[in-house]
């Protein structure tokens, strides 16, 4: 088994903790070898709020996805989200001293560069730049301006924002837990890449991942992410309503939600009732689900009218904006029932929900298929992208150096699910290491979202260092 093949994507949520190892198979699918996950102690809406916790349950999902697999964790690719995330939109240009030479990476590195020098609020530092469309003395919608010639290079850019603070807070879980950090991506983007289809970005496409403390939102259009956001709420402030408004327990709570929960009140009737166990000793308690409904209902239109907001922001009532796919909802929350529903009755825009399924190999088990593993399976289909190219690198180091782009959509991919998936992954008897590699030779939007991050990645390790 070729080692610069596989790959582990850690996905540290507000609920849950994941960790997901898997490698592309011969027909160019994603075979998942072992997966552990573990309860997310000591995160906030995205946000690390008690080291020690989320270090143990690091190391709770990395223990189990060892234990699955039989392979050896040293490095994990790490997905960034949080409250503390928002993007800006952003115009820079360079001249070009030379016009007469064709414009090459050096060129596009230096608007980069320009671009990540812009001053930012106290605290804030700039985690990624998305190139959109670059304009070549005045010659606008060029996506792949190497090669061309010029003197005024100019581009607008998606930039992502974060607290540095929170990302370090990371950073030093990851290294506390005995494993390296070997990048960073930004969590709706890995959904996105797990979710959505070459085609729906091109035509336009409202990702929205319903995390435990979060909502994600990802917008692409012409192939190209144009918006991005957070929202401080997810699934877990549903709970808390329920919650106080049954008076009952959190772990009732969550499971009401999860076995009898309905974002649409008109479906349940009036006589119908589940009963509680009472604590200790005291009486059952009886909760209409027609009340239930109700309070679910609230908070997630609540919910959907902000991202709809957001998406409002962006301008797709503009008729050169419009996002013809529509929304493509994932993460956990999407399994909320009738929730695909009330999204289309608010927005008026098609609803689908998104299930990583169609990258996965055919013997992945149905828990895997869910839309609750969207981002971790994102992370690892990133992180072995990224393996895959450095080795082609690597191979071509002698050669003249050139830039190779990949726009070819990935073929639609259908799943089958295998029961005995798991007496499968524990046949392999002897550990081994695993070790992913950095990214190189890629797109030029990628490849400059990773250069920058990889930069980012070693930016945090020097301050952990010093930190000792």
């Amino acid at each position: 088994m070729e080692k610069d093949n596989i790959a582990v994507g850690l996905d540290i949520g507000t609920t849950k903790i994941v960790a997901m190892i898997g490698k592309k198979n011969e027909y160019g699918k994603l075979e998942i070898l072992g997966i552990g996950k573990s309860k997310s102690l000591g995160v906030a809406r995205g946000v690390v709020n008690n080291i020690t916790q989320t270090i143990q349950s690091i190391q709770q999902a990395i223990l189990e996805a060892e234990n699955n697999s039989g392979y050896k964790i040293k490095d994990v690719v790490v997905g960034i989200a949080g409250q503390h995330i928002r993007s800006i939109q952003h115009t820079d240009y360079i001249s070009r001293n030379n016009p007469e030479e064709v414009i090459g990476e050096k060129d596009i590195q230096l608007l980069i560069d320009q671009v990540n020098k812009l001053a930012m609020l106290p605290g804030e530092e700039i985690i990624h730049v998305l190139p959109q469309e670059f304009k070549i003395d005045g010659q606008s919608e060029i996506k792949e301006p190497i090669g061309m010639y010029g003197g005024r290079l100019e581009s607008s850019f998606h930039v992502v924002v974060g607290q540095a603070s929170s990302i370090r807070n990371v950073g030093r879980c990851i290294q506390s837990s005995g494993i390296e950090l070997s990048g960073l991506t930004l969590e709706p983007l890995a959904s996105a890449d797990a979710v959505l289809s070459q085609e729906e970005k091109e035509a336009g496409v409202a990702l929205i991942d319903i995390g435990g403390g979060t909502t994600d939102l990802a917008i692409f259009k012409d192939g190209i992410i144009r918006h991005t956001a957070v929202i401080p709420f997810g699934g877990n402030v549903i709970t808390d309503d329920i919650k106080e408004g049954c008076s009952i327990i959190e772990k009732q709570a969550e499971l009401l939600k999860i076995k009898f929960g309905s974002a649409w009140p008109g479906e349940n009737k009036d006589n119908e009732i589940v009963s509680i166990p009472g604590l200790r000793g005291r009486e059952p308690k009886e909760i209409s689900l027609k009340n239930l409904s109700k309070i679910i209902h609230a908070r997630v239109v609540e919910i959907v009218e902000q991202v709809f907001a957001e998406i409002k922001a962006y301008g797709h009532e503009d008729p050169r904006k419009k996002l013809i796919a529509g929304i493509v909802l994932t993460g956990g929350g999407a399994q909320l029932k009738h929730i695909k529903q009330l999204v289309e009755y608010i927005t008026g825009m098609d609803t689908r929900i998104g299930y990583p399924n169609e990258h996965l190999a055919g013997n992945s088990s149905e828990e895997i298929s869910s839309p609750l593993f969207a981002t971790a399976v994102g992370l690892v289909m990133n992180s072995i992208e990224n393996s895959t190219q450095s080795a082609i690198r690597m191979e071509a180091v002698n050669e003249q150096p050139k830039v190779v782009y990949r726009n070819v959509p990935p073929p639609v991919q259908r799943y089958e699910v295998e029961e005995n998936y798991v007496e499968k992954v524990e046949a392999i008897e002897e550990p081994r290491e695993i070790k992913t590699t950095k990214a190189a030779a890629e797109s030029t939007e990628t490849k400059i979202r990773r250069s920058f991050f990889d930069r980012y990645v070693d930016k945090i390790k020097d301050f952990l260092d010093n930190a000792e």
